[in-house]
């Protein structure tokens, strides 16, 4: 398996422009089943993920192309994909490809809302938890699909197509939200969802769906009224910039010094995490391109902070967080309320030498004077690249192991940070 060398102490001085957000580009993908004519996507990120996800929906019968396949990626836009479903030829999600992405059990809203009828495989356990499926499948029955568990698939039938309905969530579901908001486009009458995740990826997909013909209005609030429509058709879109790459080079920048500009940064999409950035000792501005972070020699300053969802601090960005406030001056505090058995990167922080103790769903974060290098092993994403943050500034050679959790959420981590001054490669394995 690759590995990452980072030797650490150097600051970070450039530009790094921000890719495409993963976290909505799926989604946007998994909405092309929703219509017989072409979807075109723009700016999506080169990641593991993606290109795994574009396998999963050729299964399904996606015709799938990309323009200008480049032998250099370009540092300023993603690539563009061209998704064309005219033919389901299979509404079945296999246990061997669900299995490997959990945001692929979307398929589901989009299959049976346009089909009538869709198999999918649950998929299973997480390394961050449990992350169950019934707030899907709660959303489906309330819009009039009948749901079975048949040897761990999720069959759902609605022979006549599905109706509007009110659904109330009992808690905030980003996934749930997807199912639903897709399912529902294509539903009789309409639909009212009740306690909706707000993220900015939701309004994405939601936005999308307006260009293909959909009728959605409360984008952005928790209330969303959907009036379905008989056919949805294509559209150009471009994938909004990613706000957890944003926050991750931008708190990366505070770790390691410096003054870097995220170009194609939106602070909309991510003020609690600035705001808590500016809180340890960081200095973020607006400019013409993006935002620009910097911190001089000035120690940084503890935090206290609990994980919320949208407009609340990401748990997305938690590991990160913690791995910066590991140099604070003093004690800081982070609150994990999202996820369970999301605090993994702790035990290989430690090796490092940061002081951290766990309590439940909370992390007590003493800061040191000096991280030291080691090896490490990456657990899941955004374990690893706080492990990347931590290595930025520790004394010595960190080398981080299993980096395929990397390359599913961050393109050309490697480079987007060694053109900022990193002392970082990656070592291929044999």
């Amino acid at each position: 398996m690759d590995r990452i060398s980072i030797a650490g102490g150097r600051a970070l001085n450039g530009v790094i422009q921000i890719s495409g957000a993963k976290n909505a580009a799926l989604p946007l993908m998994i909405a092309s089943l929703l219509t017989p004519d072409r979807l075109t996507l723009k700016n999506v990120p080169n990641l593991a993920d993606v290109n795994l996800l574009a396998r999963i929906l050729r299964n399904h019968g996606l015709d799938f192309t990309i323009d200008g396949k480049r032998a250099e990626p370009s540092p300023h836009m993603g690539e563009t994909f061209h998704l064309t479903a005219r033919d389901i030829v299979d509404t079945t999600a296999p246990y061997e490809l669900v299995s490997r992405m959990r945001a692929s059990f979307w398929v589901l809203g989009p299959l049976v809302a346009r089909c009538g009828q869709a198999r999918v495989s649950m998929p299973g356990g997480c390394a961050i938890g449990t992350r169950p499926v019934d707030l899907h499948l709660m959303a489906l029955k309330e819009l009039g699909a009948e749901i079975d568990i048949d040897g761990g698939y999720v069959v759902a039938r609605a022979p006549n197509g599905l109706r509007g309905a009110r659904v109330e969530f009992p808690k905030v579901s980003v996934g749930a939200t997807h199912t639903a908001l897709m399912a529902a486009s294509l539903a009789k009458g309409e639909t009212v969802l009740e306690n909706a995740a707000r993220e900015p990826e939701i309004g994405d997909v939601a936005e999308c769906l307006v260009k293909m013909g959909a009728r959605i209005d409360g984008i952005g609030t928790s209330t969303l009224r959907i009036d379905g429509v008989s056919r949805l058709e294509g559209t150009v879109h471009t994938v909004l910039p990613d706000r957890i790459e944003t926050g991750t080079y931008a708190f990366a920048a505070a770790a390691a010094g410096g003054d870097v500009e995220l170009q194609g940064a939106r602070r909309t999409l991510l003020e609690a995490a600035f705001e808590a950035l500016e809180q340890t000792g960081a200095a973020i501005t607006d400019t013409d391109k993006g935002i620009r972070v910097k911190r001089d020699g000035r120690a940084l300053e503890p935090i206290r902070i609990e994980t919320r969802p949208f407009p609340g601090f990401p748990t997305d960005l938690q590991a990160q967080l913690m791995a910066l406030m590991t140099k604070a001056n003093g004690t800081s505090v982070i609150r994990e309320t999202i996820f369970e058995n999301r605090f993994m990167h702790v035990q290989e922080l430690a090796r490092l030498g940061a002081d951290i103790q766990l309590h439940g769903d909370t992390a007590t974060i003493k800061g040191v004077k000096a991280l030291r290098g080691a090896q490490v092993m990456a657990t899941d994403l955004r374990a690893s690249v706080s492990l990347v943050i931590a290595g930025l500034m520790a004394e010595g050679q960190t080398t981080i192991n299993r980096v395929y959790h990397l390359d599913r959420g961050f393109e050309r981590l490697e480079q987007k940070l060694s053109g900022c001054g990193a002392q970082i490669e990656r070592i291929v394995a044999g």
